[in-house]
């Protein structure tokens, strides 16, 4: 046997030991990775999230479901093809297990206080028609929700509570109800405003619907550069007499033309051209914002208006710069409140109430 032989046969020798010894371990299976759940269009879009995993994506074809769906799996993405619309509406006769139509819902993202829903997407889909809410949220973290249509739903096109850190951009919300984008701390009882840790609402496209945007009993929220326009009111920001109070960053937005006319209730009076509406509010920011011809005769009426909330609590400490207001009645500003340490600073306007802000 020559030295060459030797060698190879001592090498393959030592290969062989190795690969039967116990130092190397046997290769793992490959994980699977995110799956997407493809729906046709008809079929039941609740049966392929119930088989979601987190990471999954439940991707809709073309086309109109007549159901609802609830979703309580964290990190999930529910979206339409993104191509050609996909259309959810009520069924016509709900499951009876099915508590979110119930509840006349489109699409409920629903966690606990002890375990909320974290990191859900919802995008490129129209919700239409639906008695309550095109899509409704509560007790989820780092919800976003993009590229949306919410038309004629009897109450709030997208909605939200006792939530965070939530991302809603480039939506178009329309002729609802109530309000196109609501977000609060909670609907269920009186309670003071809560941190909702940095939750945006941003780039959407808001008209037709009884109060554009809302944000009520809420703190650490911005609206920033969304289109407001054909609703009663375009932007309000919501407290009452529980403490802390309403505080949120409302700029770049454009508010204009919001002259609809809505009846009252029972907790606000008629409302009708009305810009951005602070009520109750405390540290808030209204700057860079552009509100222009919204007109009427409310006591809410205006370009930019504090006034006392429905329960008679004043606005403190917030801060109006550097907009531009102009023909907006009965005042481009309106301060019809007897908070103190409120700030008109730099603005762009031609009537102020009291005299004396432009």
């Amino acid at each position: 046997m020559t030295k060459r032989q030797i060698t190879g046969l001592a090498c393959a020798a030592a290969v062989v030991t190795t690969a039967l010894g116990a130092a190397v371990p046997t290769a793992a299976a490959p994980h699977a990775g995110p799956k997407v759940h493809r729906v046709k269009a008809g079929a039941s879009i609740q049966k392929a999230v119930d088989a979601a995993k987190p990471g999954d994506t439940v991707l809709l074809s073309p086309g109109t479901y007549r159901q609802s769906v609830r979703i309580t799996t964290s990190n999930l993405t529910l979206r339409g093809s993104g191509v050609l619309p996909t259309v959810l509406v009520p069924a016509t006769t709900p499951a009876a297990d099915d508590s979110c139509a119930k509840a006349g819902n489109g699409i409920c993202v629903t966690g606990t206080e002890a375990a909320p829903v974290t990191g859900v997407t919802v995008r490129s889909l129209t919700l239409r028609g639906y008695t309550s809410s095109g899509l409704w949220s509560t007790w989820t973290d780092r919800l976003t929700v993009q590229r949306v249509v919410a038309e004629k739903n009897g109450k709030w096109g997208i909605g939200q509570e006792r939530s965070v850190r939530g991302t809603f951009t480039r939506n178009i919300a329309r002729n609802n109800g109530d309000a196109g984008l609501f977000l609060a701390n909670t609907v269920d009882r009186e309670h003071g405003s809560t941190d909702a840790r940095g939750t945006t609402v941003g780039r959407n496209h808001i008209a037709g619907n009884r109060i554009g945007i809302t944000v009520r009993r809420l703190r650490n929220v911005t609206v920033e550069r969304n289109v407001a326009t054909g609703n009663c009111a375009g932007v309000f920001v919501v407290g009452d007499e529980s403490r802390p109070r309403a505080e949120a960053t409302v700029r770049r937005n454009d508010i204009s033309a919001n002259n609809k006319y809505c009846p009252q209730t029972p907790r606000l009076p008629f409302l009708q051209g009305s810009g951005i509406v602070l009520t109750g509010a405390e540290e808030s920011l209204v700057e860079r914002n552009r509100v222009v011809g919204n007109v009427g005769k409310s006591p809410l009426s205006g370009g930019i208006v504090l006034f006392k909330s429905f329960v008679g609590a004043a606005n403190e400490q917030n801060e109006i710069r550097d907009n531009v207001v102009l023909r907006n009645s009965t005042a481009d500003l309106a301060d019809r409140d007897i908070g103190k340490g409120n700030a008109f600073v730099g603005n762009r306007c031609t009537v102020s109430e009291p005299a004396g802000m432009c």
